[in-house]
């Protein structure tokens, strides 16, 4: 005997909101943005290396180590010709001046004039043991000569500029604070310039290239640790067993204990 089955009733359909179906789709979007964003980053990041691996080749061959400095092949070469033609002659050959300073706050504001307080906002030298590279010209020395005895300061070689750009470097990244832990930091900030990683940035920071002032804002102030063994008499200068004022080459081994 046949047994008829009941006719099945016409299921509900399920109706999907509006707003689930937009944030479907929108995730749908995003995620094809990310992936093209991927997929570009990652073409861009191999393209970099191949330079930064060029431009780290022209460095090496472009400077020469010596005794711990680092000393441009022409230049030394050209240095050792004319030192050896003023001896013949009978004289001696003055070495060109430094191009590049680098600038150290070691005193507060107490006695400061006003005038003097102004002249190390505009040096960025807001706090005591903040540091900053400045290029040797007529300008800045006028300044540092206002300020002398709140500052010291120097001509550091690559090495300084290496360990302090690498230890305490911290970039400008709209109006932030942001450590160079990325070479994309530094290409966002100075790609159009051509200053795509942390070497680039070195080497023109170092050699005064034509976009040093662009490089040195793009910089902050580097915050410094107090000296190993303390300073010795911050109101006197660093001809008179003090600290302030120019030491030249010797701002280096401040440099190590600072850093």
């Amino acid at each position: 005997m046949e047994v008829e089955s009941a006719p099945v009733a016409d299921m509900p359909m399920k109706v999907v909101p509006k707003t689930l179906l937009k944030k479907r789709k929108r995730d749908e979007l995003w995620a094809i943005n990310r992936m093209q964003h991927l997929e570009s980053s990652k073409s861009r990041n191999s393209e970099n290396r191949k330079l930064i691996f060029k431009s780290a080749e022209q460095f090496i061959k472009e400077y020469l180590w010596t005794d711990g400095w680092f000393l441009d092949v022409e230049q030394e070469s050209d240095l050792i010709r004319l030192k050896r033609e003023a001896k013949l002659k009978g004289g001696f050959y003055v070495e060109p001046e430094a191009k590049l300073m680098f600038v150290i706050r070691i005193r507060g504001v107490n006695d400061m004039h006003p005038k003097t307080r102004k002249i190390m906002q505009l040096l960025r030298l807001r706090q005591i043991f903040n540091g900053v590279f400045m290029k040797v010209n007529k300008a800045t020395m006028n300044m540092l000569s206002r300020v002398e005895p709140y500052v010291t300061y120097g001509y550091p070689n690559l090495k300084s500029v290496r360990e302090l750009i690498y230890k305490r470097g911290h970039g400008k990244v709209v109006k932030s604070r942001v450590a160079l832990t990325d070479n994309t930091i530094i290409e966002q900030a100075l790609g159009k310039l051509g200053i795509i990683c942390i070497e680039d940035l070195i080497h023109e920071i170092f050699t005064v290239g034509p976009h040093f002032k662009e490089a040195n804002n793009f910089l902050w102030s580097f915050k410094l640790s107090c000296p190993l063994g303390g300073l010795k008499k911050k109101r006197l200068h660093f001809v008179e067993s003090g600290d302030a004022g120019n030491r030249e080459d010797l701002l280096n081994n401040l440099i190590r204990q600072m850093t």
